[in-house]
């Protein structure tokens, strides 16, 4: 065999094996992640709010405050990670600086309008003056997951008799 002939099987043979199909893997490489580690637990900013309200023909102001509070038991998302739960307080009062009602509401003054998952993962989280209507005040309250959209919105009302009314709002 002459010394091209050996050249042109040579190069025939190296384009055939490099015009060949290339083995295709079926593995998929994923970079290993951590899971992010929990850290201190969570707590609320603390808030105040002041409203001026005309009640029965008289004038009030209704203050609702939240703060968090350690001494409630705290709720842990599904990362393991804490958050503290709240404690909020409504006081009316009167245009003489008397105190008409004072009253702090946790979790627990909810419990009958939550279901297990909020009564063991949820805070109570927000608190806020709706209307007066009647005899009444209407405030809209709510049991959150923590840092998520998910909550159960709830009603409380306050009567001229300092009675407390809680329900769940169905009202969406």
């Amino acid at each position: 065999m002459s010394h091209k002939a050996i050249i042109a099987l040579s190069l025939v043979g190296l384009l055939t094996v490099s015009c060949g199909k290339k083995k295709q893997h079926d593995d998929i490489i994923v970079q290993h992640t951590e899971a992010p580690k929990p850290l201190a637990p969570i707590k609320m900013q603390d808030y105040k709010d002041v409203k001026d309200v005309q009640w029965l023909g008289k004038q009030y102001q209704v203050e609702v405050s939240r703060q968090s509070d350690d001494s409630l038991g705290m709720v842990k998302d599904e990362t393991g990670q804490k958050f503290v739960d709240n404690r909020i307080t409504l006081k009316v009062i009167r245009a003489d600086g008397s105190v008409f009602c004072s009253k702090t509401f946790t979790k627990s003054a909810f419990d009958a309008c939550l279901d297990d998952d909020y009564r063991k993962t949820g805070i109570l989280e927000g608190f806020v003056f709706d209307k007066v209507e009647g005899n009444q005040l209407f405030f809209a309250a709510s049991v959150c997951h923590p840092q998520t959209d998910e909550y159960i919105p709830l009603k409380v009302t306050l009567s001229n008799f300092g009675e407390v009314g809680i329900s769940r709002d169905n009202e969406e």
